[in-house]
């Protein structure tokens, strides 16, 4: 895991699929927010994955991949998530994240309410329906958002704060907005953010993530 940032609000910001703890760095996303973080509003927690031995990984079944990606769920909720609330004395944090990184971050978020403050997808995917080869189960499900939020009970988020950036040209366009769409006949409130004529690409993300830190707090 890399750290960035001597003290602020703490954000868990989960990388794309294939990417590593390293890539927020490696891709500039860090320096896009630099200022923010240099000044002390917020510490970044660039956290690694097990994507590539849970949804990426050919050589196991649909639902091993699903358990494997449980168990990363439970070092999150039980080993990481209580260690960032002790390091910057928080109840709850911000969790965001790019593309497949945007999954992690919607179905960690909307799984553990009482974890999360913040929820900032940027292109983000909802729907892992492609990676399942038509098997489904309990433990799919529950790690669906696309299928799962649409059963919520909405008061369980009116505290969150939720952010689904998107552009016109996103090949996710269509995922923020059934989100979207699921979210308002829940009445959950959150913001729909369809930028222009920008590629599913780090340039739009950049612009996006620093964007949405400076408005949050």
């Amino acid at each position: 895991m890399l750290t960035y940032g001597h003290w602020g609000y703490p954000i868990l910001l989960f990388p794309t699929s294939s990417g590593n703890y390293q890539q927020a760095k490696e891709m500039r996303l860090l320096h896009a927010i630099a200022p923010l973080v240099d000044a002390g509003k917020y510490k970044i927690y660039c956290v690694d994955t097990n994507d590539a031995d849970s949804w990426y990984c050919s050589d196991i079944s649909p639902a091993e991949k699903v358990i494997n990606h449980i168990k990363f769920d439970q070092f999150l909720s039980s080993e990481l998530i209580p260690y960032i609330q002790n390091e910057c004395n928080v109840e709850k944090i911000g969790v965001a994240g790019c593309s497949f990184g945007g999954y992690h971050a919607a179905n960690f978020a909307f799984k553990h309410p009482y974890f999360v403050a913040y929820l900032i997808s940027l292109s983000g995917i909802f729907d892992l329906t492609s990676f399942m080869n038509g098997y489904y189960d309990d433990n799919y499900y529950f790690n669906n958002p696309a299928d799962f939020m649409k059963n919520e009970q909405g008061w369980r988020y009116n505290h969150m704060n939720i952010i689904l950036g998107t552009s016109e040209l996103d090949i996710c366009l269509d995922q923020n907005i059934e989100m979207s769409s699921t979210l308002n006949r829940l009445g959950i409130e959150h913001w729909l953010d369809i930028r222009g004529h920008e590629k599913h690409d780090w340039p739009l993300w950049q612009s996006m993530l620093h964007y949405y830190l400076s408005r949050i707090l």
